[in-house]
């Protein structure tokens, strides 16, 4: 009898112990939620399913969920519904909205002092780091596939334009001298834009170390206004309006809508982002070249670093009513270490041409002979890194409603471009709206 109770005991235990069992050997899922087309896309969601093969306690989903405003939608919808991912990619335009999205976010400095994993913030080079942490200091989030923009060009129209196909203009002086030999020489399209208002307003601004907007670009707080009918702008837009009159720039639309005006061929110049060149490498049936932002001859002080791009990683909480248990943080933070150790950050880097968020990673890849097999791959860091440390103007920009401002700019550029306006006109309509949005932001999130 009494080894019957003890045989039935076993069998309950066992039967107890079965599913506890399995479910210790689950991984825990951590959802990660982006906004990478491809090559970029695939090359992104490689990385975590390397990172799973690493390791069978954690296991990253990656999900492609549009572009990065629709990619950022979608999450906050989610939160509402208590049902955020783990994870989601947010460009640098949203840094302000979510720095003050308050308890929908966990700061990344919270996750590394309550998970001890070995993410070191100094290891981050100066102009990321900065964009992404708060006025103490503190990293709000992970930065991941920053960018900068730079200028690409088809090295083959420039050689048939008599042109030197090995040293493209440093001035905008120099790029409309050079446009005008290209026209000539039958190209149809001389130069082109992606990103119009990062670009062409953003880092112009930046480079030319003029405000985009007062309190240092809306680090020292939300009661910031924007300086957008400034001189150096004006004269720009002006250029740019009388460039595409006269054939030697073609508008080709917001966002990346022109991106692939450059690797087919049709335009000789491009200025798009350092992470455009795995599509270029893919695409171009061209000899091509890189070179830094141009800026305009005489401004005092220029040129200063261009501004990154890009995007960060965001640790989000599940949603009003569910916070993230510590294991799930632990996995979040494991994910972080590992793209951000110099071996995958350097190749990432080296595939993308993002560039390289780590000092390590940097390092690396020159130790590595990268830069001097591949001349041109270090323009991206060399131009953050140009006129010594960054200024208030060159730091970046932290505006509340910035996806909104920067569309409201495209809309009145466009309206130049169409003849609907004066660039000067264009440019006080953008910055009389834009601050109307700063102001909504402003009252939304006074006491954030």
């Amino acid at each position: 009898m009494r080894r019957r109770y003890l045989a039935a005991g076993a069998l309950a235990l066992a039967s107890l112990a079965a599913p506890f069992s399995a479910r210790a050997q689950q991984p825990v899922e951590i959802q990660f939620w982006h906004g990478l087309n491809q090559p970029l896309g695939g090359m992104l969601e490689q990385l975590a399913t390397d990172f799973n093969a690493t390791q069978n306690q954690y296991k990253v989903v990656p999900s492609f969920r549009g572009s990065y405003a629709e990619t950022v939608v979608s999450a906050i919808a989610a939160f509402r519904s208590n049902s955020a991912p783990h994870i989601v990619q947010m460009f640098e335009v949203g840094t302000g909205t979510m720095i003050n999205a308050g308890r929908a976010i966990k700061p990344l400095h919270e996750i590394i002092a309550e998970t001890g994993v070995a993410i070191d913030p100094k290891d981050f080079i100066g102009p990321v780091a900065g964009y992404y942490a708060a006025a103490d200091g503190r990293m709000m989030a992970m930065p991941f596939n920053s960018s900068t923009s730079i200028t690409y060009y088809n090295r083959d129209m420039f050689q048939r334009a008599g042109l030197d196909p090995n040293a493209f203009p440093a001035t905008w002086q120099g790029v409309e001298e050079a446009a005008r030999k290209l026209k000539a020489a039958g190209v149809a399209c001389p130069m082109t834009t992606s990103w119009p208002s990062w670009i062409m307003v953003e880092q112009v601004l930046a480079i030319h170390n003029v405000p985009l907007a007062s309190r240092s670009n809306g680090f020292e707080g939300l009661n910031t206004e924007l300086n957008l009918a400034n001189p150096i702008l004006t004269r720009h837009l002006t250029n740019l309006a009388n460039w595409q009159k006269e054939g030697l720039f073609r508008y080709g639309g917001r966002d990346t809508a022109a991106e692939a005006l450059f690797p087919t061929g049709e335009c000789a110049i491009s200025f798009m982002s350092s992470g455009s060149q795995a599509r270029v490498r893919r695409e171009a049936r061209f000899n091509w070249g890189v070179a830094m932002l141009p800026y305009y001859e005489g401004v005092a002080g220029a040129p200063r670093n261009s501004i990154i791009g890009g995007a960060a990683l965001w640790t989000m909480n599940r949603g009003p009513n569910g916070q993230r248990s510590r294991e799930e943080l632990r996995g979040v933070a494991e994910f972080f270490r590992y793209i951000s150790s110099p071996a995958v950050m350097a190749k990432w880097h080296q595939d993308t041409g993002y560039v390289p968020i780590t000092r390590s990673a940097y390092e690396a890849t020159k130790a590595a002979g990268y830069y001097q097999q591949n001349p041109g791959a270090d323009v991206p860091i060399e131009q953050m890194l140009r006129g010594g440390d960054p200024t208030p103007n060159t730091r970046g920009i932290r505006l509340g409603g910035f996806i909104e401002i920067r569309n409201i700019i495209q809309e009145e550029m466009e309206k130049t471009f169409q003849g609907q306006q004066t660039p000067e006109q264009a440019l006080q309509n953008a910055n009389t709206r834009g601050n109307q949005v700063l102001r909504n932001f402003e009252r939304t999130n006074r006491n954030n």
